[in-house]
């Protein structure tokens, strides 16, 4: 594979740092993320970032069929000529989109059912993206992502820690999450200022709140989000302020639940929020 910063070159282009493009560098590491991320001989994976793709090689060696999906126009004609000089194309469908405007829905009716999700996420998108799939997780069966490893943080952290927040309650309230292997700056170009991890998404069979569909996921979702909206206050306020109702109104409503209105959010475990979503819920 030609190094990220020959190909870039070449085409007359320059990393994005608006896009936080920061490219992998070595084979090796994206055999080995390509390797964990379960992938098997039926599988569709979709890949987000797919870059210059040095990632998308090695899941087309594992998978059935690759969409890989690019926002950049101009590296997404690199990523092309790339799969075609390598003998990729004929399992490689490059998808110049948005992410984050993907149908899920279709690309698992066309997968018939067997979809895998894997990328390298700049960091811009990485907590909207995770939202996103998560609302979606129906259509997908495992997705592995790099990360910033402060986010990875986020999302396998445990009730109490500073950083427990409302990304942490979603995730694991319906994802089994897992992380896997660190990658240094050295490992990518232009090379970033933090740490990356790999992690690794499975949509739980049974989540750990029990809600009645999508407008009692919607509601649980919005608690959440209000409850972290101002984190240093006390459950009742933060509530109060992020729903916009009384402050007497929200403490009854977390007693009814079980639980004390004094505790912080960050202190709740999933199905402890979802009690007090439940209580809440508007008749």
């Amino acid at each position: 594979m030609t190094h990220p910063g020959v190909l870039l070159k070449a085409f007359s282009l320059r990393a994005s740092k608006k896009r936080g493009q920061n490219f992998l560098v070595e084979p090796a590491s994206a055999r080995a993320i390509a390797v964990s991320a379960g992938i098997g001989p039926q599988d569709t994976v979709v890949e987000i970032g797919a870059g210059l793709g040095a990632l998308t090689l090695e899941l087309a060696r594992l998978a059935r069929r690759v969409v890989a999906v690019e926002v950049d126009r101009g590296v997404f004609a690199v990523l092309e000529q790339v799969l075609v000089e390598q003998g990729a194309a004929d399992k490689v469908q490059p998808m110049l989109a948005d992410a984050l405007r993907l149908d899920w829905a279709a690309l698992a009716r066309e997968a018939d059912g067997r979809l895998v999700v894997a990328g390298n996420l700049p960091y811009a998108i990485s907590s909207p993206l995770i939202f996103n799939l998560l609302e979606n997780r129906a259509h997908w069966k495992s997705a592995s992502f790099m990360l910033q490893q402060e986010v990875v943080r986020r999302l396998v952290t445990p009730p109490g820690s500073k950083d427990y927040g409302r990304m942490s309650v979603l995730v694991q309230a319906f994802c089994l999450v897992s992380p896997g292997m660190r990658l240094g700056p050295e490992q990518f170009f232009p090379r970033p200022q933090v740490e990356s991890q790999v992690v690794h998404l499975r949509p739980r069979e049974k989540p750990l709140v029990e809600l009645a569909g999508p407008e009692d996921e919607a509601w649980f979702s919005r608690v959440v989000k209000a409850a972290f909206s101002q984190r240093r206050k006390k459950l009742a306020n933060s509530l109060a302020g992020g729903l916009n109702r009384p402050r007497e109104e929200i403490s009854r409503a977390i007693q009814a639940a079980g639980l004390d209105p004094g505790r912080r959010a960050e202190t709740l475990s999933p199905p402890e929020l979802a009690a007090v979503a439940r209580s809440l819920r508007p008749q």
